[in-house]
């Protein structure tokens, strides 16, 4: 994706232009661009080539929309396009071809954006939107201008205490709410419900990754992985209990370096035994959600994680999520158990069991059946939340980055704006 050299600063070039091939397209993106503020005159007919020419003679504007529907190498014309574009051009694609591959080449080359025909008012209404909003951004420098990924492994102190609902709500949230192209890992390999959670038959995806390593690319994740809805895919497995866990890991660490490639968040659903036996999964993880309980048996283990953490993946930052929140009726109370671990609690989720048998019975997210509730709110501060720390540490790590393949097109980083939440979330009812 794009961002401009300097934040905020356009110069004398035009706010907007576009290329598009047909007419349906531009009686779409016509009206949206008035509302912008924009002349609609300059949405003009012609694709990608015509942009290359028109632009080797006049300056490029700050948000660029090209249509690659008559492209017969978009790659190749893409870096024709660099050639002719300002430094700082925010690039729009168009497009009619529905490739991951295609997508993910596009996206790594420098294009802030690839849309499907055919496109919605609402879609180039979004786009549009979130391109502007490159410029108004504050910038930190060069540095947050690199492409990152963020990752989050979410693990539970205990069993039951909702790790795997809060992995599937936060994967849903960074796909909806924060619009990243997000993979759930669901590595529960024989009990899992990620898959179950989204109303969605796991496959065997994770299973044949697990049986034949080698095999993991690209190609392998766009076929394996179940689509939940446009920017959520889930990798998981529901393998037979007389199939015991045969791997060294080596399988899952591929699907990590494939999940960098191709989306733009990782979400881990990580059992405690696999944080033991598989250390290095944490090895790209910029946050681990560690979700317990207000028990003794909870804090327990919340202390001896935390101390693992300390000495095993020093590089990762945890958040500890109190999940299942009955005020008056816990077993050990907020100040004693932050005492115990020697922190604070960053997040209180209340308990609510209507809302979880309603997502149960709709085949939902948490979050998604219950968007209005006060677990539903804290969930969406514990998403911000995680995005916020790993874009702290997605900038230090970005400070090293290279430019774009492009040369000339800088890539904006995929975070979304730090979250101003800090400390506990007012959600214990």
């Amino acid at each position: 994706m794009n961002a401009p050299w300097k934040s905020g600063m356009t110069g004398n070039r035009d706010p907007f232009a576009a290329f598009i091939c047909d007419e349906t397209t531009l009686d779409v993106l016509r009206p949206v661009t008035i509302e912008m503020g924009w002349a609609p005159e300059k949405c003009a007919k012609g694709g990608l080539r015509n942009a290359v020419q028109s632009l080797s003679i006049a300056a490029s504007p700050a948000i660029l929309m090209v249509d690659l529907s008559e492209s017969g190498d978009p790659l190749n014309d893409i870096n024709a396009l660099a050639e002719v574009c300002e430094p700082g051009t925010v690039v729009i694609a168009v497009g009619q071809v529905n490739d991951v591959r295609l997508y993910r080449d596009l996206l790594a080359s420098g294009i802030h954006d690839y849309l499907l025909k055919p496109l919605s008012a609402g879609q180039v209404r979004d786009a549009l939107n979130q391109a502007q909003a490159i410029f108004a951004a504050p910038r930190g420098g060069d540095a947050d201008a690199a492409k990152v990924h963020l990752s989050t492994a979410v693990v539970g102190t205990r069993g039951g205490v909702g790790a795997s609902t809060l992995a599937t709500s936060l994967a849903w949230l960074f796909s909806t709410d924060h619009q990243r192209p997000t993979a759930l890992l669901d590595l529960d390999v024989h009990f899992g419900t990620g898959a179950l959670a989204l109303d969605l038959e796991p496959g065997r995806g994770l299973t044949d990754a697990i049986e034949n390593p080698s095999r993991i690319d690209g190609l392998f994740i766009e076929r394996a992985m179940i689509r939940a809805n446009e920017n959520l895919a889930i990798l998981s497995a529901e393998a037979p209990m007389s199939s015991p866990l045969m791997t060294d890991g080596s399988a899952f660490m591929q699907l990590e370096e494939e999940f960098r490639q191709a989306f733009a968040a990782t979400v881990i659903d990580l059992p405690r035994n696999m944080l033991i036996n598989f250390p290095h999964l944490l090895a790209e993880v910029n946050v681990l959600t560690l979700v317990t309980e207000m028990t003794l048996a909870s804090a327990r283990d919340t202390i001896r994680i935390l101390s693992w953490l300390k000495t095993n993946a020093p590089g990762v930052q945890p958040l500890v999520v109190a999940n299942k929140v009955q005020p008056g009726v816990a077993e050990i109370s907020k100040a004693d158990f932050e005492a115990s671990i020697e922190r604070r609690i960053d997040f209180l989720i209340p308990y609510d069991h209507k809302a979880a048998v309603n997502a149960a019975k709709l085949g939902q997210t948490f979050v998604d059946a219950n968007r209005a509730s006060k677990a539903g709110a804290a969930l969406r501060e514990v998403a911000s939340a995680v995005l916020g720390v790993a874009e702290e540490d997605a900038i230090n790590e970005a400070a090293a980055g290279t430019q774009s393949l492009l040369g000339k097109f800088d890539l904006k980083s995929l975070l979304g704006k730090k979250s101003k939440t800090k400390g506990a979330a007012a959600a214990d009812g």
